[in-house]
């Protein structure tokens, strides 16, 4: 098995992961929806777009409201519009702040692989007085391919100073675009279980499950000692 040794990089997902944004992407969502006279999505159904990028979740938009794909471009430009300032309803999962910083003290270089635009990603990385913690911060227009291609979680662990082919280091996420993304690297994964996954997680290829941030620092000590 591929094991990090101490201090190994730790790179983490962002939406899902580290913040529970889902409020006010569906709030943009159903924003944007609504200039346009189409019916709005709940919360779940929004949620469960949500990983992929914002083209992706606007092609599940689409596709779910039957709307016209040709408009796609029109949709997203009013939504990053109004996403780019969107913190009000975001927050950070209970424990994160401490888990980072605990992992920061102990010498683990931490970054972001997120499928999000890069800008809004360190705009909410500052919003959280948690920017500076992250060495290397890849969004879903940092590299032309996204999760769950390999590509950009390589360019978070070069950016770090690990080898992207054989990586001594571990990735934090929540869904399957992450897993699979840890997979074709390959490197050890380790799962959020309170985020926005839809699959089981015994049906993912995952190092191990955590459902509590205050876990994640000995976890990641517990596969450096592996």
């Amino acid at each position: 098995m591929n094991v990090c040794l101490a201090p190994c990089p730790v790179v983490f997902d962002l939406d899902g992961t580290l913040i529970n944004s889902a409020p006010d992407i569906h709030g943009c969502v159903n924003a944007v929806l609504g200039q346009h006279g189409t019916p709005l999505l709940t919360l779940d159904q929004v949620r469960s777009f949500i990983g992929g990028g914002v083209d992706v979740l606007w092609q599940k938009i689409i596709a779910a409201r039957e709307l016209e794909d040709a408009k796609k471009p029109d949709y997203i430009a009013a939504f990053m519009t109004c996403y780019q300032d969107a913190t009000q309803l975001t927050h950070l999962f209970p424990g994160v702040e401490d888990a980072l910083q605990t992992l920061a003290d102990r010498g683990h270089p931490l970054g972001i692989c997120t499928n999000k635009p890069l800008a809004v990603t360190r705009a909410i990385l500052a919003h959280f007085g948690i920017l500076d913690l992250f060495g290397c911060v890849i969004g879903g227009d940092s590299v032309p391919e996204r999760k769950p291609h390999p590509a950009p979680l390589r360019a978070a662990l070069q950016g770090l100073g690990a080898d992207p082919r054989q990586p001594r280091a571990l990735y934090v996420g929540d869904s399957e675009f992450d897993a699979a993304c840890a997979a074709a690297v390959p490197m050890p994964f380790l799962i959020y279980t309170e985020g926005y996954r839809q699959t089981p997680v015994g049906e993912l290829p995952h190092l191990a499950p955590f459902d509590d941030f205050a876990r994640l620092p000995a976890l990641v000590e517990m596969q450096t000692a592996a």
